[in-house]
């Protein structure tokens, strides 16, 4: 009788290490899940851009627009060399998936016209940076490199807002501002049109009078109208006594693509000046019809 105690009493304490052990087994289970949870944590990559692709660069603007930006193209008799003209020459690049480009040069009785189109895709190579963010950082160093004036030197109209309300009181009858209002507008053109000179002068000079367009309006400056952000750039280099050449340059980005409009206007006479707003105007209805084409 007392072997049977002895058996049961081993059994039943088997039992309850058996016990212990299951249970103990049991509460290990979350410590061993704890590191899965870690990746909860992880750093979330940055979205692409929204562009994995280029247009093709010298197809991308129509045969109406260069006429209007290359007049020479239409003086062009022989069918073949204006066909050649039309088709422009792509820039060489290396890899088209990230950057090309066109150019384009025609040659007129009146002057010599140049026009460059380039594209660049942006990618981030950082997981944690957009493309985008990427796109807008090259953006930011082609403006900083263009070195537009500061907005408060740019955005000093006065004269121009005078000189136009005063114009539309006449033309609106007899009972116009007197003319202490009259002569500020007139006298403050004079230093205008002298500063304006330097850059826009003969017929810029006035178009710039005769269509009501503040000077300010015709210097490098930011554009709020184009893409996700963009900036106009226009600079007049005089050769001494040959034909002064005007460049004007737009820069925009839309999303991870960045966009740089070249147009370059050398006239053939000497000491003939082009017109800085045309040319402006030219080249800002370029960039509003590429913007449309990529889909900005």
């Amino acid at each position: 009788m007392q072997r049977k105690a002895y058996v049961t009493g081993t059994a039943a304490l088997l039992a309850a290490l058996l016990a212990g052990c299951t249970s103990g087994s049991g509460d290990d289970g979350p410590t061993d899940n704890a590191n899965p949870g870690d990746a909860g944590t992880a750093t979330v990559a940055a979205q692409p851009g929204k562009y994995s692709t280029l247009p093709e660069p010298c197809g991308a603007i129509g045969h109406d627009t260069l006429d209007g930006l290359l007049p020479g193209i239409q003086q062009i008799t022989d069918p073949v060399q204006r066909d050649k003209a039309y088709q422009g020459e792509a820039a060489l690049t290396y890899d088209t998936d990230r950057k090309v480009g066109c150019r384009w040069k025609v040659e007129s009785a009146d002057a010599t016209d140049r026009l460059s189109v380039d594209f660049e895709r942006v990618v981030s190579y950082d997981n944690t940076v957009s493309d985008d963010d990427e796109a807008q950082k090259l953006f930011q160093e082609k403006e900083t490199a263009a070195d537009l004036p500061a907005p408060s030197s740019s955005s000093a109209p006065p004269p121009a807002t005078p000189s136009s309300s005063a114009s539309s009181k006449g033309s609106a009858g007899k009972a116009g501002a007197p003319s202490a209002t009259t002569k500020p507008s007139s006298d403050a053109s004079s230093p205008t049109e002298s500063t304006e000179s330097a850059g826009v002068a003969g017929a810029a000079g006035s178009s710039a009078s005769s269509s009501g367009v503040a000077p300010a309006d015709l210097q490098p400056r930011t554009l709020s109208d184009l893409g996700d952000e963009a900036y106009l750039d226009d600079r007049l280099n005089s050769s001494g006594s040959t034909a002064e050449q005007r460049t004007v340059t737009v820069v925009f980005r839309t999303s991870n693509v960045v966009v740089t409009i070249q147009y370059e206007e050398q006239p053939m006479a000497t000491g003939a000046v082009p017109d800085s707003k045309e040319m402006q105007d030219r080249a800002r209805d370029l960039a509003s019809r590429l913007d449309d084409a990529l889909g900005g």
